[in-house]
């Protein structure tokens, strides 16, 4: 049960309220009162909320989630000014969204800032305590110092990245203590699928990974990646997180066509599919199956319901969502689809979405239970952005199935990474991931 006590004032309050066992609280400590004239609207569906700013403890250390509902950079600096005070911050992970506007010139200044270490990013839409906002601020603050790092050039094609993920490698191999690899890339880049191996390469699976793609749904590549350097675009950030985990992933789509061959490809540009033109194919498949006529505006809006899925070898398909034409012959998708793999067209329902974040969830219980005898003090929840636009107001039955006794946050993403398990690391589409993080491990 969610309980809220107000008009908390001091951090001796906040203290005792704690004890007492309360859920979340609300008052001066957590943001001074507002005059009327910055009160805001943020979302049709929640419109009576105003600058609110909801806070949740976490178990273990010292760790808490905070959502900031007002979008702009004024409401993000008050709160810092409040999370200064409290000593034990040393680094801030910020999730928001994009309709919040932000741009380096009203950003980099609070997150260069040397007091607290700013990482993470902007995206579609942000998940905190089972509903998604396309606007607000997720913070979720750290008493540790993260070990960080990143690599640009995410779309240059001659792009080397094996030799800083190598030195990478040395340097966090030499670090004590479980971790998690968050792993946040700019999702409109075009040779993300080739770091993503070449992460796997270097790094290995002595740690999980959980992450995603950062950036807009307009589709305009912007600088989305928040670093303490500033906001950046065509970039991957890693994180390393102090904690042991389990990741659980699934997807819930159903092939709706046999196997093709990519006979033509150029990273995330589909060129052909069995040496005919990709779309010719595509329509002709797409057209039949949904009873829908492509036109020359409603690419997406047919195409959110039908991704690709790419064949791999004793494991699920890897899902490659198509987000627009290009020489109205070809497609891209978000992520590479490799020349001459094999790939099929998919199509799920609501129903069985649901059910893959119910799989996903009992995966990471699974995963979680072997490597901590803890309950998870956190849970992070990466979805992808196109199953709320095929799914719409259901998808608060997709974050049902993945709440439990911990705070849930995340992010509404244009691709999503983990491994699951030992797995293979990979950059998915249209899927459900949940990591369930802990300080504690197995004893």
């Amino acid at each position: 049960m969610t309980t809220i006590a107000e008009g908390v004032e001091t951090q001796r309050q906040r203290d005792y309220i704690d004890a007492l066992g309360a859920t979340e609280i609300q008052g001066y400590l957590i943001s001074p009162a507002d005059r009327g004239g910055s009160i805001t609207l943020v979302d049709s569906r929640l419109s009576l909320i105003h600058k609110i700013i909801k806070y949740k403890k976490t178990r273990g250390r010292n760790v808490n989630t905070y959502f900031i509902a007002d979008p702009s950079v004024d409401a993000l600096k008050a709160q810092l000014e409040v999370i200064k005070t409290q000593s034990d911050v040393a680094t801030i992970l910020v999730l928001a969204a994009d309709e919040n506007g932000w741009t380096p010139e009203q950003l980099d200044p609070l997150i260069t800032q040397k007091e607290m270490t700013f990482l993470g990013g902007i995206f579609p839409q942000v998940i905190y305590q089972g509903q998604n906002y396309t606007q607000g601020t997720l913070l979720v603050t750290f008493a540790e110092s993260m070990q960080w790092s990143l690599v640009d050039g995410l779309s240059h094609l001659s792009r080397d990245f094996d030799t800083p993920l190598a030195d990478l490698a040395d340097e966090w191999d030499e670090l004590d203590g479980d971790a998690t690899h968050l792993v946040f890339v700019d999702g409109l880049s075009t040779c993300i699928a080739t770091f993503i191996e070449a992460l796997f390469m270097n790094l290995g699976l002595e740690q999980n990974y959980l992450g995603g793609g950062a950036g807009s749904l307009s589709f305009v590549q912007k600088p989305c990646l928040i670093t303490p350097t500033g906001l950046v675009k065509d970039s991957a950030l890693l994180v390393r997180l102090p904690y042991v985990s389990g990741i659980g992933v699934s997807h819930g789509w159903t092939p709706i066509s046999e196997p093709m061959k990519v006979t033509e490809s150029h990273k995330n540009h589909v060129i052909s599919l069995d040496w005919k033109p990709a779309f010719e194919v595509y329509r002709s498949l797409v057209e039949e199956h949904s009873g829908q006529t492509f036109s020359d505006d409603n690419f997406f809006d047919i195409a959110k319901s039908y991704p690709f899925g790419i064949s791999k070898l004793d494991a699920e398909l890897i899902v490659r969502d198509p987000l627009m034409l290009k020489d109205a012959t070809g497609m891209i998708c978000v992520g590479e689809v490799p020349e001459g793999s094999f790939v099929r067209v998919l199509n799920g329902t609501a129903e069985s979405l649901i059910h893959a974040a119910s799989e996903a969830n009992q995966k990471a219980q699974q995963a979680f239970q072997s490597v901590s005898d803890s309950p998870p003090e956190l849970a992070c929840f990466i979805d992808c952005i196109s199953r709320v636009l095929f799914m719409e107001q259901r998808i608060l039955d997709e974050f049902k199935q993945v709440s439990g006794d911990y705070p849930l946050f995340g992010a509404l993403t244009l691709g999503e990474i983990a491994n699951s398990g030992r797995d293979y690391l990979e950059f998915y589409n249209k899927t459900a991931v949940l990591g369930l993080l802990s300080s504690a491990s197995k004893r």
